[in-house]
């Protein structure tokens, strides 16, 4: 079509191609009208992504384990009153377990009254269960179950809703863990950094996948670097099974052991003081973190309607990736580590 503009050339063909009943294949430029799934909605990123959606005229169906959380993630997304005709529905499901997934999905198409939905962000994730060695087991599978197993399984029980749609986006929460396998020298972090590493991989070679067989979705993996959320102390309710701020004697004694290793004498502290520096160091990582939940999810979604596949977010994850790069074989040092958690200011691991 010879002395059409760019802009116009590509219209009248995605048109051309509607007319002719296939998929138009082009960027998710807005969300207004379309509805999205979330895992994890209750706090952090997942809360954040819910309130930006609904606020873009989106409909929200999101879940968490906790009924409270998703209260108030709702609260937050209705501060202001929700369009006539828009929808947020919260559900209860653990996203390691396929049956609660597979439930939550029915309860949406009753509830959204829809055989289909736009956008799905596998969001939900634990830390913890990092060693082989002093971690139990359950702990550790616990951790990559949600963290991976929480992915895989929301793509295969949300795949036959984004096939329905005109156009569709997945995204799945990696981190810098998934390329970077460490948050420090005086910390296992292996069932974090496996599952985030599995994350990654399994999302790059979706690309094609999609692109091969359904090639009106598009997908993306977001690595985040620390981003001021509640997963210390989620992850620590999740893996103890209560809903306690405060810690166990078990786990003020794992605690305790973990401070020596970082090399911080513990023999004049009493459980009492530890228990206040865990509570300190969770509500540091949470409240002082380089980028906050709100900024992390604004990131993302303007990552989906970039159509990137690859979206970190926060300079630290950049900066990270930058030199895992250039020095691969340096990045499991000490020096590595101790360099750059100066230089971004980390105060983790």
């Amino acid at each position: 079509m010879p002395g059409l503009v760019p802009g116009i050339h590509v219209l009248t063909v995605a048109l051309l191609r509607s007319v002719k009943g296939e998929r138009i294949n082009v960027p998710m430029k807005d969300f207004a009208g379309k509805i999205a799934v979330i895992t994890g909605g209750g706090t952090g990123m997942g809360r954040e992504l819910a309130c930006q959606l609904i606020a873009e005229g989106c409909n929200v169906a999101m879940c968490d384990v906790s009924l409270e959380a998703m209260a108030e993630s709702r609260r937050l997304c209705e501060v202001e009153r929700l369009p006539q005709g828009l929808r947020i529905t919260t559900h209860i499901a653990d996203v390691s377990i396929e049956d609660q997934l597979i439930r939550f999905r029915d309860e949406l198409i009753e509830q959204q009254a829809t055989d289909k939905i736009h956008l799905l962000f596998n969001n939900a994730g634990i830390g913890g269960g990092g060693s082989l060695f002093t971690n139990t087991r359950e702990a550790w599978e616990k951790t990559f179950s949600i963290c991976w197993g929480g992915v895989y399984l929301g793509v295969r029980t949300f795949m036959p809703l984004l096939l329905k749609a005109d156009e569709g986006h997945i995204v799945n929460t990696s981190s810098v863990n998934g390329f970077w396998a460490s948050v420090g020298m005086a910390t296992s972090h292996t069932a974090y950094s496996a599952a985030k590493f599995a994350v990654k991989g399994f999302t790059e070679a979706l690309i094609n996948d999609l692109r091969l067989n359904a090639p009106h979705i598009k997908c993306s993996v977001v690595m985040p670097g620390h981003i001021g959320t509640s997963i210390m102390s989620n992850s620590r309710k999740i893996q103890s099974g209560s809903d306690s701020e405060r810690l166990s004697d078990v786990e003020v004694g794992l605690a305790r052991e973990r401070l020596k290793l970082m090399g911080i004498e513990t023999a004049g502290m009493s459980d009492e003081d530890i228990q206040q520096m865990m509570l300190e160091r969770a509500r540091a990582f949470r409240e002082e973190a380089p980028t906050t939940a709100a900024a992390a999810a604004k990131i993302i979604l303007d990552g989906v309607k970039a159509e990137r596949w690859r979206i970190l977010v926060g300079d630290d994850a950049h900066k990270l990736d930058e030199r895992v790069r250039q020095s691969p074989e340096k990045a499991y040092t000490p020096e590595f580590y101790q360099n750059f958690a100066k230089e971004v200011g980390w105060r983790v691991g």
